[in-house]
């Protein structure tokens, strides 16, 4: 017996979870927006995240971002910044404190440009993979982790 192209696939066990678009719910995080429906506000001061959207009610509390948006802010800038300067030394004879006060302006502000909207697009990218209890479930080490002496 065959089944058609259109037959649904047959799912065994658990519920049936919404599905989570990783691509847009970065996006509307990095756009500062809850992820879920994209219309409540993420942030309620600069990089303090809401505790719950004041749309949809989705719990943010809970998020973990840590160290993941400065480490990518380094990244992105670094490779910016770094490229930049290499440029503008090849093009113009500048002595140092030339490139000092242009560059590190330069690097500070971008950097507090950025910083929201990554930490926006991370907290997408744990919503929707469910990660940190965005999937409704316990993030504690389970006790066969803890017997084992691992945590």
């Amino acid at each position: 017996m065959t089944g058609s192209p259109s037959d649904s696939p047959i799912r065994y066990g658990g519920t049936d979870e919404s599905e989570r678009p990783v691509a847009r719910s970065i996006s509307r995080g990095m756009l500062n927006r809850c992820p879920r429906c994209g219309t409540g506000k993420l942030f309620r001061a600069f990089l303090k995240p809401v505790d719950n959207c004041p749309v949809c009610g989705e719990e943010i509390f809970h998020q973990r971002a840590d160290d993941l948006p400065p480490y990518l802010v380094i990244f992105v800038l670094g490779h910016i910044i770094v490229g930049g300067y290499m440029m503008t030394d090849m093009a113009f004879n500048l002595p140092m404190w030339v490139h000092l006060a242009i560059w590190a302006p330069i690097t500070v502000i971008a950097a507090l440009a950025i910083i929201q909207p990554i930490k926006g697009g991370v907290i997408g990218l744990q919503w929707a993979l469910r990660m940190h209890g965005f999937g409704g479930h316990d993030d504690s080490p389970d006790e066969w982790d803890q017997g084992n002496g691992r945590s």
